[in-house]
């Protein structure tokens, strides 16, 4: 803008000395030269380009669009948020005086020592050096990069989690989808249909459990099975657990993938089961060397190491977390009696299938209805937020109707009250 500015003025200094006519001619000139200098070409991205290869992220576009502006959620899957006042209240002694003599400086890039020994600490066979401490999107995308390659073969448990099979889908691998099926005692993964999906040149298998949306879970016997399963082809697993500590047997609670399987990678963090989204902090545990020396390599790229204040908290957190998931699941079996009363009201609207675990579940609409229409007009007219099946791109062959609904939130039984109130309104 300055150069463009001296040229202006140096036309127009220029011009003194000419006749009127002149004058005129050359302020067109520049006129025009100046509306050339200001073009800006237009942005496009080719949509083909091999620099533009994932997918918009279909769930996270659509909180973008409603979570802060649709007044009542009902599709959240975390559970109601800790404030840091909470929080720092519960701290111990030395949590509290880590935060209070904070530097804001850069921290390790593996993670706090500290931290990391607390989270070892979840596990049977983990050791501080087997943890990383990252963003937990994060993590899923640095290990799709690390261990897979083009036209490699990959599971994944589905619907679920765009980016859990979206990654290694751009990076051209082969993927086949493990999906539930609808029984009289809810929706299940039925271990004899990964069977039929395992190759000998399977690389990768990616498990979520408790899963997201259906909260359905393996028994521990299936979960060995699965285990076995890509023991047998030599495959990774990747264990997405963060809604473990939600399940509502806690006998029901499947040894981490971690625990049971030298090629595991689990994924875990603060978001769903400790309440504490707000930290964007989870980690990976690996006791496979390789694959952490290359996530740690490749975590130069994105966040590089994680942030001072975040660590803290998290280790403030994690010594108390015991108690921060009996807070979450008091609120998870209190929410889910009012959810199982609503549905039993509904019949002739709903398919209720009770989760197992989590903070979500997965009912379906039985009357005929679109959950995407359902769902679109109930946001438009009541500012009811629900998600249906499409913003996982889920369309079983059978046309079940699917949405999401969340029931970690303080205030879900108004927002079941408010959608009662909508439903009545269209009898």
């Amino acid at each position: 803008m300055h150069g463009l500015k001296r040229i202006n003025s140096a036309v127009c200094i220029n011009a003194k000395g000419l006749s009127a006519s002149q004058r005129k001619t050359s302020l067109r000139s520049n006129s025009s030269a100046t509306r050339r200098c200001r073009k800006v070409p237009q942005c496009s991205l080719d949509e083909n380009s091999e620099s533009n290869q994932l997918e918009p992220f279909k769930l996270e576009r659509w909180f973008a669009k409603y979570e802060f502006t649709a007044p009542y959620l009902l599709c959240c899957s975390d559970c109601e948020a800790m404030t840091l006042k909470e929080l720092l209240a519960k701290a111990d002694e030395d949590s509290l005086s880590r935060w209070n003599n904070l530097a804001l400086g850069y921290t390790e890039s593996q993670g706090l020592p500290e931290l990391r020994e607390e989270i070892a600490s979840m596990y049977t066979t983990v050791h501080a050096d087997d943890v990383v401490v990252l963003v937990p999107e994060e993590g899923i995308y640095l290990s799709m990069l690390a261990i897979l390659r083009p036209g490699d073969h990959v599971i994944v448990t589905y619907p679920g989690y765009q980016s859990l099979f979206e990654v290694a889908r751009s990076m051209g691998c082969v993927i086949d989808k493990w999906e539930p099926t609808s029984t009289e005692s809810g929706l299940r993964f039925e271990v004899d249909t990964l069977k039929g999906l395992v190759k000998p040149n399977t690389r990768l298998v990616v498990a979520n459990f408790p899963h997201n949306p259906t909260g359905a879970m393996p028994s521990p016997e299936e979960w060995e099975e699965v285990v076995g399963l890509a023991a047998a082809s030599g495959a990774y697993l990747f264990s997405d657990e963060m809604y473990r500590g939600l399940e509502l047997d806690e006998e029901t609670r499947l040894p981490s993938g971690v625990d049971v399987y030298d090629k595991a990678i689990t994924l875990c963090g603060l978001s769903k089961t400790y309440a504490l989204p707000g930290l964007r902090l989870g980690w990976l545990a690996t006791r496979c060397p390789e694959a952490m020396k290359r996530v740690l390599e490749l975590k130069d790229y994105t966040t590089i190491c994680s942030p001072a204040t975040s660590e803290v908290l998290a280790l403030m957190a994690l010594r108390m977390r015991d108690q921060l998931a009996e807070r979450n699941m008091a609120l998870i079996r209190s929410n889910l009696d009012y959810l199982d009363r609503f549905f039993a009201e509904h019949p002739d609207k709903f398919k209720w299938h009770r989760p197992q675990g989590s903070s979500t579940a997965f009912p379906e609409l039985v009357n005929g209805q679109s959950a995407a229409e359902f769902c679109q007009r109930l946001v438009d007219e009541s500012g009811i937020l629900l998600m249906p099946a499409t913003t996982y791109d889920y369309e079983p062959d059978d046309g079940r109707q699917h949405f999401r609904i969340g029931f970690g939130r303080e205030n879900m039984t108004q927002v079941v009250d408010l959608l009662a109130a909508n439903l009545n309104q269209e009898k």
